[in-house]
């Protein structure tokens, strides 16, 4: 049985994506990784009562370094490896995020999160995933995370997630970054953008169910030792950089 850790799990596509492989024939334990601990209980139950068996409750601010690494010393004593980690807690931030005029402190505010949480929680969870035959990182990026579709778009809209687009695109480097340190081990690390998703960081304003979008997720997050390294993809295939 594999592990996984979901962060920002206890809602949305996080906890769309936790349900999929909770509920593959026993094949994944997967932690719910939760800042609220009362939110993230209530996703546990939701989950078990849907028939999840190997489920578990992790607390974990992706801000906070004391946090994540009592996280860490949790799955080390529970699990002693870790086989997948998705890094998808976000913020989508305040507007206006045009970088022209838009304020430094909502940048920094999206990057702390967006950026610098999931850089923690991976060099945290490292050592744990190096124990794994086959460790798979999955960074929850966006489509706004690719300067070519800023580049081809005109949509004045844009304007309005310079800031968390940045965020996004600085989680692709990492992505890029890790796969080639770690690319004489068996690795496997990729971003992916689940789609405009209906969900709170939008208002639930988008196209796709959290079903729907948790999909892409799942897939790369269960690859094998064939599948891609240092890749961004939707679910229609590769997303140009």
């Amino acid at each position: 049985m594999k592990t996984v850790l979901i962060t920002g799990a206890n809602q949305g596509i996080g906890l769309a994506a936790a349900k999929i492989l909770a509920l593959d024939n026993d094949k994944y334990h997967v932690y719910i990784g939760s800042r609220d601990r009362a939110k993230g209980a209530v996703a546990v139950a939701a989950l078990q009562e849907a028939g999840a068996r190997h489920i578990s409750l992790l607390q974990i601010d992706v801000t906070g370094t004391d946090s994540i690494h009592s996280a860490a010393q949790v799955v080390a004593a529970e699990a002693g490896a870790l086989d997948i980690l998705i890094n998808n807690a976000a913020i989508a931030g305040d507007k206006d995020q045009s970088i022209h005029q838009g304020a430094l402190s909502n940048l920094r505010v999206l990057f702390e999160t967006n950026f610098f949480g999931a850089v923690q929680v991976t060099q945290a969870f490292l050592p744990l995933l190096e124990k794994a035959p086959l460790p798979v990182i999955v960074n929850v990026s966006s489509e706004l995370g690719s300067l070519h579709t800023h580049l081809a778009t005109d949509s004045a809209n844009y304007l309005n997630y310079d800031a968390y687009s940045a965020s996004k695109t600085a989680l692709n480097a990492l992505s890029v970054l890790l796969a080639g340190q770690l690319k004489n081990k068996a690795f496997k690390i990729n971003s992916v953008t689940p789609g405009y998703t209906a969900t709170n960081l939008n208002n639930y304003q988008g196209f796709n169910t959290v079903e729907e979008a948790a999909k892409v997720i799942v897939q790369y997050a269960t690859i094998d030792q064939n599948g891609p390294t240092g890749g961004f993809f939707s679910r229609q295939g590769a997303v140009p950089w």
